[in-house]
């Protein structure tokens, strides 16, 4: 009879659970649960920022006694198109909106092509003073309009352009912003892409319109917007320049025609406003994808 001294294997004991696997699923639904302040915030700064523009909607329907009434309504109490029946038979709207819609496309035109060819310059060419124009461009950037107005001003009276269409829109079709912002994206931009062009034979600017602009869509259509913007609501410019009532553009239109000496028409001035803002909300909605696109990878490499 033999007894059997070799030691029995036990199956090893299960390691003991982590805390962090523990409390895994309960620490991903307390963070989840706790977020409520964040939508919270969320949603208290989306509703200061839409409630401007659903007052201004709102309140082009409504009269020029419900909208001075205290306490203000929000919907109208006797909804009316009276407003825009003004705008559009008192006031030369056509003209207006012409001249607006020249300029801006014009502006945005401008800088879409030369802040990109700059914008291409600094960041693949290699030429002398590369660093100085880049720092003067720099310079320009954090330097205040306000600061070149008057030199600007004089500057386009001595070219004879004032009370002029090119005068409204030609001494900004180059900004500094867009300039940086195409440079910075097209420095994210593969160099062997324009190696492959020169062994090719392609001249600069071919490499530029054939291979770079393809590449540049959503710096682009972020550039063009943010001009398009600026250019389309600019007043302060527009007012100086433009003398006589055949070039006005249509903000300047609407804040000279809507003020009297002794009352303001807020309806008018609202339906306007209302107007106003109506291309850019299309300009944005067709370029919305490219625009936060743009704004995600400018300056990413």
């Amino acid at each position: 009879m033999s007894v059997d001294t070799a030691p029995r294997q036990t199956a090893p004991a299960p390691a003991p659970k982590s805390r962090a696997s523990r409390t895994g699923s309960g620490m991903v639904g307390t963070s989840q649960g706790g977020r409520w302040w964040l939508y919270l915030v969320l949603v208290v700064a989306l509703i200061a920022v839409i409630a401007p523009f659903v007052w201004m909607v709102l309140g082009s329907f409504k009269g020029e006694g419900e909208l001075r009434q205290v306490p203000p309504t929000w919907l109208p109490q006797h909804a009316s198109l009276d407003n825009y029946t003004q705008l559009f038979s008192s006031l030369n709207f056509g003209q207006f909106f012409t001249n607006s819609i020249v300029v801006a496309v014009v502006v945005t035109a401008g800088n879409l092509v030369f802040c990109s060819m700059l914008g291409y310059a600094l960041a693949m060419l290699d030429f002398k003073g590369k660093k100085v124009i880049f720092v003067a461009v720099m310079g320009t950037l954090m330097i205040p309009g306000v600061v070149t107005f008057v030199p600007l001003f004089v500057l386009v009276a001595n070219a004879g352009l004032i009370d002029t269409i090119p005068g409204l829109f030609l001494p900004f079709l180059v900004s500094p912003f867009g300039v940086f912002l195409m440079r910075q994206f097209i420095l994210g931009l593969p160099k062997d892409l324009l190696d492959a062009g020169r062994v090719d034979g392609a001249g600069e600017l071919r490499i530029f319109f054939r291979i770079i602009l393809p590449l540049c869509g959503p710096a682009l259509a972020t550039l063009g917007i943010l001009t398009f913007l600026g250019s389309w609501n600019n007043f302060l410019w527009p007012l100086v320049v433009a003398q006589s009532e055949d070039r006005y553009t249509l903000p300047v239109a609407l804040a000279l025609y809507s003020t009297g000496q002794n009352s303001t028409n807020y309806g008018l001035l609202l339906a306007g406003a209302t107007v106003v803002i109506i291309p850019i909300l299309v300009v944005f909605l067709i370029f919305q994808k490219r625009f936060i696109e743009g704004i995600a990878t400018t300056g990413l490499k």
